[in-house]
């Protein structure tokens, strides 16, 4: 004889799934390491440092 299955929990554990996966494809996507977000704030500090370094008043630092 067949097993009776609840169609809300099938309906709600098949949603979980695709939305899983959609999310697994997303960070793969639009995800950064976390190597490439320290290098990407140590360019901004660099680049700070340099624009400071050039301001003609160095009394006021420039704001990024």
């Amino acid at each position: 004889m067949a097993d009776i299955i609840n169609l809300k929990h099938f309906k709600k554990k098949q949603a979980r799934a695709e939305d899983e996966t959609r999310a697994n494809e997303n960070r793969i996507r639009f995800g950064q390491t976390k190597a490439e977000k320290n290098r990407q704030t140590f360019e901004k500090q660099s680049l700070a440092k340099t624009l400071d370094a050039h301001a003609l008043d160095p009394k006021e630092p420039t704001k990024s």
